[in-house]
This record gives structure tokens, C-alpha cells and sequence, in this order.
């Protein structure tokens, strides 16, 4: 039972982290309509940033919970900086091909730049939160489980006070539901583009921070994750913020349980859950747990 918990437990932190990228990648689609492969290159970019304001040998040895917002405000510039120079070109045409080749062509220049900027070689960030933890009932929860749990519940507050209780985020919502009806009462669509691809790039930085001390920060060091994003995001439902929570959290605990439980899974084929899982909602329920079917009449 104690070992049961503590999967538990360890699948909870690591579904939090999808929960943050999947949140990112359901902002970008509920702006665009499509998915953006440089999610995760973008948020280890601001991860290596918050690296090098952290590092005592070589940065400016700042903490890390400095480091780490300094890398989510950088993150959100970046993000509405590449949207307006690089995204915006090609957004609105009747294929989302020449985004899906844009997106991957930054994909690619990031970890180019990335390299070049700050090292091709594997570095370590600590945890924004305290070493430790406190045992209960014969398990131990360490602080930093604690610490994304509430930093997942903090977020998803905010974000759900942001499209639910301002104005900005009522107007986000109604570009993305009817896009012309938004532009005859004033909605400025392109302001709001900016402003979701910033938000996404944001949170991504969040999650880059918060999973480096697992992964330790190098080029690759979200590829695989952003996968568990996306299996997420296909979980719960690429249009539903909520489902993209949800859908994180049942990922995590997913991968923590098969690769536990399950013998020949393991660690090294632990993505083969999330493949599993995309699949089995896929021929379930198309548009995810939380999805909206898209009705057109005829």
C-alpha cells in the first residue's frame, strides 16, 4: 500500500508538468486551430535561460524561484514575439500545413541557437522548492511534489479566473468561438494571438523549470515530455482547459502505475502508455473527455 501511494504521489508531480504543457499546447490550438511542434524547444530554451541566471559558476547565481520567473517573463515576450514575426505570416490560411512547417522549422532553429548560446553539454538546475519532505502513514511526500501540486492548482485558478472573469479573456474566447462576430463588436484578434502564444510560451517555461532537476536541462530535455503534453491535450480534449488538467494528471498517474506495476513496460517503454491512451480516446471519443464535437449544418 505505502508503494501504491507513493507512485501515486510521484505520478500526481509528473502529471502536473503535462498538465502545464498541455495547457500551452491548448491555448496555441484554441487560437490557431493547430498544434505548435516548438513548444517544448521554446520552453528548454527559457529553461536554459533560468539555468544560467541560477548557476553560481559562470551565471549570476541568483535563486531559483528568481530565475524561474525571469525565465516565464522572457518566455511570455519570446512567445508573442514569434507569433507576431514569425506565426502570424501564415496564420488564417485554409491549410494549417505551412504552420505545422513553420513550427518545425523553429523547432529546429531553437535547438541550433540553443546550443550555440549556452552548451550542447547536459547542465543541472535545482528545484525551486525546498530538499525534504514530511513522511505520512509510511510514506514520504517530498516538498517539491507538494510545491507543482499547488503551483498546478495556483495556475489553473488563474486561468480559469482569466477566461472566465476579465475582459481579455472573454474576448480570447469569443475570437476563438466566432471569429467574425469578435471583429464586428472590436475584438483586435491580433493583440489576443500575441497574447495566447505568450501565456503558452509562459507556461511552457514553468514546466521546463519545474521538471529540469528530473530530466537536468539539455537540448532534448522536453521532447519526450511534450509527447506526454500532447497525449495529454489529446486526452482531455485539445479545446478544453479543463480537460487538459485533467488529462495530465491521468497521464502521470498512468505512466507512474503501468511502469510500476507492469513488468515488461517499465521505465524505458513507459511511452508506450501514453501511445495506448491517445489511441483508446481516439476510437472512444474523438474531440477527448472534455471536447466539444464541432456541428455544422448542412
Amino acid at each position: 500500500m505505502e508503494l501504491f501511494l507513493a507512485r501515486v504521489l510521484d505520478g500526481l508531480a509528473n502529471g502536473s508538468i503535462y498538465a502545464a504543457l498541455a495547457l500551452a499546447v491548448v491555448l496555441i490550438f484554441r487560437s490557431t486551430g493547430t498544434i505548435n511542434l516548438a513548444q517544448g524547444e521554446m520552453a528548454m530554451f527559457t529553461t536554459f535561460l533560468a539555468w544560467k541566471i541560477a548557476s553560481p559558476s559562470g551565471g549570476l547565481g541568483l535563486p531559483v524561484v528568481v530565475a524561474l520567473l525571469i525565465a516565464m517573463t522572457a518566455g511570455f515576450l519570446g512567445g508573442a514575439v514569434i507569433e507576431r514575426v514569425i506565426i502570424r505570416p501564415v496564420e488564417g490560411k485554409e491549410s494549417h500545413l505551412p504552420m505545422i512547417i513553420v513550427t518545425l522549422g523553429l523547432f529546429l532553429a531553437i535547438d541550433a541557437v540553443a546550443g550555440q548560446v549556452f552548451t550542447l553539454n547536459t547542465v543541472s538546475l535545482a528545484s525551486p522548492f525546498p530538499a525534504g519532505g514530511v513522511t505520512t502513514g509510511g510514506v514520504l511526500i517530498q516538498w517539491s511534489t507538494v510545491g507543482i501540486l499547488l503551483t498546478l492548482l495556483v495556475v489553473s485558478i488563474l486561468m480559469w479566473y482569466l477566461f472566465q472573469h476579465t475582459r481579455v479573456g472573454l474576448a480570447m474566447r469569443a475570437s476563438v468561438d466566432n471569429a467574425e462576430s469578435a471583429l464586428l463588436v472590436g475584438v483586435r484578434r491580433g493583440r489576443l494571438l500575441m497574447l495566447g502564444w505568450g501565456l503558452a510560451a509562459a507556461l511552457g517555461s514553468l514546466a521546463g523549470v519545474l521538471v529540469a532537476p528530473v530530466t537536468l536541462v539539455q537540448v532534448p530535455m522536453l521532447q519526450s515530455v511534450l509527447l506526454y503534453g500532447f497525449a495529454a491535450a489529446t486526452l482531455g480534449g485539445f479545446e478544453s482547459p479543463l480537460g487538459a488538467i485533467v488529462g495530465g494528471l491521468l497521464m502521470g498517474l498512468a505512466e507512474s502505475l503501468v511502469s510500476g506495476y507492469v513488468g515488461f513496460i517499465g521505465n524505458e517503454l513507459s511511452l508506450f502508455t501514453a501511445l495506448l491512451m491517445i489511441v483508446a480516446v481516439l476510437l472512444v471519443k474523438p474531440t477527448g473527455l472534455f471536447g466539444r464535437a464541432d456541428l455544422r449544418r448542412l
